[in-house]
């Protein structure tokens, strides 16, 4: 065997919080933010961060750097994944925006102030952090929660050398997905590009055999593996059973829709989607009550035992995350009362921001103990129901625009404050796995909270700006959670909407929540939701993983199958993106 270049021996102190972790944090944070924002507009949920974060901080660390410290690598995926934290949080949201302002009477709503939704955003952050990090010590040390994805994490962290090949093989992934999207760029003169294979076939119409040409929904479909399977099952449940039987027993008018595929879906299926991504959130939160009960246990045992002077050393300062709390909920005031412009008062504006910071509260230690069971965040639901809370709140008092700007600015801090609550409990589960400080990681969540919100709205803007046909909740750019967000805040607004429609979906999505088990309402719901070329070109990756898992074993899936997919996630958003650039520069 060949050797390789001599690693250098740590000496002197372990290297743990070191610049070399944060610089490498924040890079390596900024390429996944940008990478999954992008992968989270097209389908509609997130991917977790920390994972490629340790894999990539391997390479860059030990195979770039040759550095061997665990623990300064958990500083990285911890600052990495915070940074990431901003890409669901804001492209689940802030797009309702845009989506909104294509209406006439909301074609204001497009020139919303960017500067103060980052600032928002930030804010939510910090506010979400403040209330999460005391629990650390009850939901970690105390209960133990399994916390699945800071297991892998950590497994990641202890093993260093499968750590550096995993990066190879994710890089080989890049490349790879580099040069398939540049083929398809080059071919069609566009990256969303769809391939009929049941005309070609002779099938019928109302299948809608239809693949999405993207390598990157092969990726996240092998990555989720059997657990995306109802995204799927809800696609093949649309075209393959319910337009069929709606093409031979629906009233003529209804059987003629069945065989054209696009109109059914938005006559039909996608306001269902809707109305079931809606009843999966209220569900996702009935369905939650005994781990909230367990939550409110933990906060109130946390308060009883998070004393002493071990635990003052382990934590940040309990003093300084209540001022933390205050601080931001006194700026989330004024940016209330700024964005009312004048038609909120400073008391009103005040119970806004206190309702806001009130659910975060909530919601966060909801999220907590969530994630801590299941590995899953009802991030968009939590956010659905805070938006439409606050909408209730000022709906007699303001106009329309103006109701819908303010709780936007609240509600994004809202999620911004889930998705951070819900990572970094991961990392320090994992920092706890390997006998890293809590202290430091939480020093260096809160240093990567200011960089994902302005890259996100700056990426945002950028793909909405140089779309081709129209922008955010276009085909090119489906946006499916903030599609369910724009809608809801119209229907609240206006009363106008499909309601039946909606109301039968919250009724299936309801259901299906409540079956114990965990996310598969909003799966299905996306399912009916999106286009079934992006549902098909997914399952395909998830066949693939199935595949490997059997013939190949799970070893080798999560050897070189997980890098290897990432890569293309990766590869292809960057494609996109520079795209965008592209057409930004060559104008």
């Amino acid at each position: 065997m060949k050797a390789g270049p001599r690693i250098q021996p740590i000496s002197g102190t372990y290297p743990e919080f070191t610049w070399t972790a944060i610089v490498v944090g924040w890079s390596i944070g900024a390429v996944l933010t940008i990478s999954v924002a992008y992968a989270s507009l097209m389908l509609g949920f997130s991917i977790e961060g920390s994972e490629l974060a340790a894999i990539l901080g391997w390479g860059v660390l030990r195979g770039a750097l040759r550095r061997t410290s665990i623990v300064e690598n958990n500083i990285n995926q911890t600052l990495a994944s915070s940074v990431n934290g901003a890409s669901a949080g804001i492209m689940f949201s802030l797009p309702a925006l845009l989506i909104l302002s294509k209406q006439e009477q909301f074609t204001d709503l497009a020139n919303f102030n960017q500067p103060l939704i980052i600032l928002a955003a930030i804010l939510g952050c910090v506010v979400g952090l403040g209330f999460v990090i005391p629990l650390r010590k009850q939901m970690i040390d105390f209960d133990r929660l399994p916390y699945p994805g800071g297991i892998a994490v950590a497994t990641i962290l202890k093993s260093p050398g499968a750590g550096v090949r995993k990066a190879q093989w994710l890089l080989g992934g890049v490349a790879l997905a580099v040069v398939c999207q540049l083929s398809v760029l080059i071919a069609t003169g566009s990256e969303h590009f769809d391939w009929h294979a049941g005309e070609k076939l002779g099938l019928p119409a109302m299948l809608n055999i239809t693949f999405y040409v993207s390598i990157m929904t092969i990726g996240v479909g092998y990555l989720s593996g059997k657990g995306g399977f109802w995204f799927g099952a809800g696609g093949f449940l649309c075209y393959f059973v319910l337009s069929p039987l709606l093409s031979a027993f629906a009233q003529p008018e209804v059987a003629k829709l069945a065989s054209e595929p696009d109109s059914i879906r938005v006559a039909l299926y996608r306001p269902t989607g809707i109305g079931m991504l809606i009843g999966a959130a209220l569900g996702g939160m009935i369905g939650a009550l005994p781990m909230i009960l367990a939550a409110v246990a933990a906060l109130k045992s946390s308060s009883q035992r998070i004393g002493g002077e071990v635990a003052r050393q382990d934590e940040l300062p309990l003093g300084l995350l209540v001022a933390a709390i205050v601080v931001c909920s006194l700026f989330l005031v004024g940016l209330s009362w700024f964005v009312g412009d004048g038609q909120l008062s400073v008391a009103r504006s005040a119970l806004l921001a206190l309702l806001g910071v009130g659910w975060i509260c909530v919601a966060t230690i909801i999220v907590a103990e969530c994630v801590g069971r299941t590995n899953w965040s009802p991030l968009s639901g939590m956010t659905l129901i805070a938006i439409t809370l606050l909408i209730f709140a000022m709906k007699a008092s303001t106009d329309d625009l103006t109701t819908i700007r303010v709780a936007m600015v609240i509600g994004v801090a809202i999620c911004l404050a889930i998705a951070q609550a819900s990572d970094i409990m991961l990392d320090l589960k994992s920092g706890y796995l390997i006998g890293a400080i809590p202290r430091r990681q939480q020093i260096a969540q809160l240093m990567g909270v200011w960089l994902g919100p302005i890259l996100v709205v700056w990426l945002m803007m950028l793909l909405h700006t140089t779309s081709k046909d129209g922008g955010m909740g276009s085909p090119s750019l489906p946006a499916p959670q903030a599609t369910a967000l724009a809608t809801t805040i119209q229907s609240i607004l206006s009363g106008d909407a499909p309601v039946f429609r909606y109301t039968a979906g919250a009724g299936l999505g309801l259901l299906l929540a409540l079956s114990g088990l965990g996310g598969i309402g909003v799966l299905v719901g996306l399912g009916f939701y999106m286009p079934f070329g992006i549902v098909l070109t997914y399952t395909l990756g998830n066949i693939l993983r199935i595949l490997s898992d059997r013939f190949l074993g799970k070893q080798i899936g999560f050897a070189i199958g997980v890098p290897l997919a990432a890569g293309l996630i990766v590869g292809e958003a960057l494609v996109g993106v520079g795209s965008a650039m592209w057409q930004i520069f060559s104008r």
